[in-house]
């Protein structure tokens, strides 16, 4: 029993990786580091340097959205755990918060500010620090983003630690900064380290604690300062850790009564008071206040303008100098990217508040809006209500398209222009071509709405409906947009951060818009559906080809049936070109522009085929439908009296639906019946 006990956690032991963990555990004397320094220079990088390549470590893809060069950051999309916290649809704001780090790790001026990330509740702000936590985390385990830190050893002959023998660095320091200020620089040079895109800089000195136990030492030994790094330093690898707190800070406000500044800079030890005989030695103080604690990494301000003025000038030190000043002790200097977020509420607070002015002007402020395109919405509830969370429960084609729809509506400006709706808007905004509308009107557009994406509704309100629907319409097997913009219009009369009336009655009007919207879509589908046979397409393009070769050329054309030659049928022609909205006045120069596309592709020696040329695809699709739909009579399918015949045939159209479109049974005949009301009505668009 023993000996199988004894296999099974060998078999366990096996997974762990002992090269890595070694790697990860190294430890080696100062000489060893100095000529890890000489070899990866990289390693003495501040911590915005580290930051900032860590992003640009997972690459950078250009792109152009309206005539306007963009970068997208893959980082942003959350490799590290396979899309979990994936940021969608902010490529912009991203761009200007990684600006923003790149020109700090240059020295350019943003490293004595705090970055403040700004948008309404639900905007992604908090994910976006979680990304870069994480990436930092793991990026301080890899080759390219390894640091290194120190710990006095040999200590206790000294009585320097008490009866302890090694003293770690309590704030993680740079082992650099062990060489004295005054010939740092020099000795830098002398080393010739040089870094391929920053300068070797590390400023500062010692943290308190440190500088006691050098100073002392280098009394002991005399100023050789040599004999105080070969016999009482070791240089160990750093891994920074949330968890274990180590590099990575984070700070969340409490009520003000709650409130005390030693959460930021440390506190005494009293215990250690005795065993050091003062409350002023700096061995017995801790240095764990978040401050110290995020030190070489970033340090995190849950909702930073809820927090009380007396930390204000903590927090003014550590961004502007750098320093933080700790109870009893001299200034401290500290290395770390200080962000914060905060919602619209709390930043109007800030600009009211006049003792808060010095934290305005220390402020590098980042908007973060909603989404404003319907593509990039839909992934986040794609994301959450993923396969496995739906355990097998079907979500009906669109139902996350209409609840972004609506979602991005509520987040639009209503467009200054007379001529184009805020639904047209949308369009254009998710890259639909809209015909009268270049890039350059999105440009406008976008331009002249200066807060859009500021307010609206949070993706979280959606989420929590969808939710809902898929726990209360359980027995129907699936759901469909119907059920949630019911329930998402349901849901408004209780929303916590509606307060308006007016505002409340847009976005319930905003719902029959959608629903609007989503009639169409499905309408279109249908069609498309009952037109999808391709031979039926196929013969009815070489026939409109056929004439309007002839046309052209005033040629006959010959009857397939009589064998007879007859004029062009110039009815066929025009019942397809009307529903592209060509006009009788443009026909020629249509049909023309059809012919010199074909011959275009026989040069290059490709075939022309009915779904080459999309607007004629769909002019072929529309045709065919208005032919078949009174023979396979789908108005009849309300009626619930359908002949053998019909009913063969609307099942040969739910077999579409379901097969290349994404419906299932139940969604497919739904979808069928509602579309068949419409018809009944007579309520369809051409």
């Amino acid at each position: 029993m023993l000996k199988s006990q004894e296999s099974l956690v060998d078999r366990l032991a096996r997974l762990n990786d002992l090269e890595r963990f070694r790697e990860l555990s190294w430890e080696g004397s100062f000489e060893e580091y100095l000529h890890i320094v000489r070899e990866r220079p990289e390693v003495t990088r501040n911590a915005y340097q580290r930051l900032y390549d860590m992003i640009v470590s997972y690459g950078e893809e250009e792109y152009v959205d309206n005539k306007k060069r963009l970068v997208r950051y893959p980082f942003f999309q959350d490799p590290i755990e396979g899309g979990k916290d994936a940021i969608f649809g902010l490529d912009i704001p991203l761009m200007r918060l990684v600006a923003t780090l790149h020109a700090a790790a240059l020295g350019y001026g943003p490293e004595r500010r705090i970055i403040l990330l700004h948008g309404p509740v639900g905007s992604s702000k908090s994910t976006i620090v979680r990304l870069l936590k994480k990436g930092l985390e793991r990026y301080s385990r890899t080759p390219e983003g390894a640091l290194y830190t120190y710990k006095w050893v040999n200590l206790r002959e000294t009585g320097l630690a008490g009866d302890e023998d090694e003293f770690p660095s309590p704030m993680n320091e740079e082992p650099l900064k062990l060489i004295p200020e005054e010939w740092r620089d020099q000795a830098i040079r002398e080393l010739g380290i040089r870094h391929s895109r920053y300068p070797i800089s590390v400023p500062g000195s010692l943290n308190p604690a440190c500088r006691f136990i050098f100073r002392s030492l280098m009394e002991r030994y005399k100023g050789d300062w040599a004999k105080v790094v070969q016999r009482h330093i070791r240089i160990k690898r750093l891994v920074l850790s949330e968890k274990d707190r180590i590099g990575i800070g984070t700070f969340q406000p409490k009520d003000e009564k709650n409130q005390d500044s030693t959460e930021l800079t440390g506190d005494i030890n009293y215990r250690k008071i005795a065993e050091y005989g003062s409350d002023s030695d700096p061995r017995a103080f801790n240095f764990d206040g978040e401050f110290e604690v995020a030190n070489r990494g970033i340090l995190e301000f849950v909702e930073i303008l809820k927090l009380d003025v007396a930390f204000l000038y903590d927090l003014l030190g550590a961004t502007q100098e750098r320093k933080i000043k700790p109870k009893k002790f001299p200034q401290t200097d500290i290395d770390e990217v200080i962000i914060g977020h905060t919602n619209e509420a709390e930043y109007k607070r800030l600009l009211n508040n006049e003792f808060m002015e010095a934290l305005r002007d220390r402020t590098i402020k980042i908007d973060i809006p909603y989404i404003t395109k319907i593509s990039e919405e839909k992934k986040i509830y794609y994301k959450e209500f993923n396969e496995t969370r739906l355990r097998g429960k079907h979500v009906a084609p669109h139902t996350f398209e209409v609840a972004a729809m609506w979602a991005v509506l509520t987040r639009l400006e209503e467009p200054k222009k007379h001529n184009i709706s805020v639904v047209q808007k949308m369009k254009l905004y998710d890259g639909k071509m809209l015909p009268g509308f270049t890039q350059d009107n999105v440009k406008e557009l976008r331009k002249e709405a200066s807060r859009e994406g500021m307010d609206g509704i949070s993706p979280r309100y959606v989420q929590d409906k969808i939710s809902n629907v898929l726990v209360r319409e359980g027995a129907e097997g699936y759901i469909n947009p119907f059920m949630v913009l019911n329930e998402l219009e349901k849901g408004l009369a209780h929303h916590s951060l509606i307060s308006d009336p007016e505002v409340r009655k847009r976005y319930a009007e905003l719902i029959g818009v959608v629903r609007t919207e989503y009639e169409e879509i499905i309408k279109n589908e249908v069609q498309r559906a009952i037109s999808a046979d391709e031979e039926a397409i196929s013969r009815l393009c070489a026939n409109y080809i056929d004439n309007v070769r002839a046309y052209l050329l005033k040629e006959k054309v010959k009857n397939r049936y009589t064998g007879r030659d007859e004029e062009p049928d110039e009815r066929l022609m025009r019942s397809i070109e009307e529903k592209i909205d060509i006009p009788e006045s443009r026909k020629d120069d249509f049909r023309r522009e059809i012919m010199n596309y074909i011959g275009a592709l026989a040069i290059e020696g490709k075939k022309f085929t009915y779904d080459t040329n999309d607007r004629l695809r769909r002019a072929l699709e529309m045709k065919l439908f208005e032919d078949q739909k009174d023979s396979i009579k789908l108005s009849s399918f309300v009626s619930n009296v359908i002949d053998k015949e019909t009913q063969d045939k609307i099942d040969v159209i739910k077999e579409r639906l379901i097969k290349y479109y994404g419906y299932n049974e139940a969604s497919a005949k739904d979808v069928l019946s509602y579309v068949a009301s419409i018809f009944a009505r007579g309520d369809v668009k051409r």
